[in-house]
């Protein structure tokens, strides 16, 4: 059984150091993932903490993935970004996995950007596309939100028909044609647990399900900020394709490198999205 109390009490105690520690409350927080690092630089007033600093935050294992909670401006937003993630194939559960953004919603947070990297399914797709969420499938056999339900919190059971915020996706499509950024496409995408990279015939399975890309990681945050009643936008960088008929070897250094290759087109989508958010 999970203790939710002792978990409660977890969550309570790093926003109380928060809050402490940072200026001002954040409006939007944007979770980075592989290889995607950099959006910091862009940010002003930063206040910058180690995930090992804050009270009952996980650590990140995987050596992509800085570990750290920046906060400050960004295009004028009051804006926290995880400079890094967790996955549940590091040996977290998914309630693990989504503490921080369960610690950002209760510091004010309304609004989630979260980004990862992926590996494409749909034929049509190539390595670099920018892939906004439409729907999303787990397979990853674990929910954040499983056990007792603190109703302060949200909903025991929440509504996900329209799991992504249909204006927040209308604003990521206009702004891309407008700034000219090409391969951005809409599309569904599927969370297996990790950490073996799938076989051919595991790519065909995810093909007939539906899933235009899979990766290993944000359906636990995605669904702990739709909980909290944030609107949520995902983006994944599609940084491999590969064909089941025609399998090549996927390497982890090759995704990371198409990832770090395709960021500065999803920063620049990611701070105009930022200039014109509502949250």
């Amino acid at each position: 059984m999970i203790d939710m109390a002792l978990h409660q009490h977890e969550v309570e105690e790093a926003v109380a150091f928060l809050r402490e520690r940072i200026p001002e409350p954040p409006e939007v927080l944007i979770q980075l993932g592989t290889g995607l690092g950099e959006l910091v630089g862009a940010m002003q007033e930063t206040c910058t903490l180690a995930y090992e600093k804050i009270p009952h935050f996980p650590r990140s294992t995987v050596t992509s993935h800085a570990g750290n909670l920046v906060v400050g401006k960004l295009a004028g937003k009051r804006t926290a970004i995880l400079q890094g993630r967790f996955h549940c194939y590091e040996g977290y559960s998914a309630r693990e996995v989504a503490f921080p953004i369960r610690v950002l919603s209760l510091l004010g947070a309304s609004a989630a950007i979260i980004t990862n990297a992926s590996g494409g399914l749909n034929p049509t797709f190539r390595p670099g596309t920018l892939m906004v969420f439409d729907d999303h499938i787990s397979l990853l056999g674990d929910n954040p939100l499983r056990g007792p339900n603190v109703e302060g919190w949200g909903p025991r059971f929440p509504d996900l028909s329209t799991a992504y915020d249909p204006a927040f996706r209308k604003l990521a499509q206009r702004i891309s044609k407008r700034l000219g950024l090409n391969e951005v496409v809409s599309g569904t995408y599927v969370c297996v647990p990790g950490p073996s990279l799938e076989t051919p015939a595991e790519t065909r399975f995810l093909r007939m399900i539906g899933a235009d890309a899979v990766g290993m990681s944000s359906v636990p945050e995605i669904l702990v900020a739709l909980h909290a009643g944030m609107r949520v936008l995902g983006i994944s960088v599609v940084a491999n394709v590969n064909d089941p008929d025609h399998f090549q070897p996927i390497r982890i250094d090759e995704i990371i490198k198409a990832a770090r290759k395709a960021g500065p087109r999803l920063q620049q989508l990611v701070i105009n999205l930022l200039a014109e958010l509502i949250p």
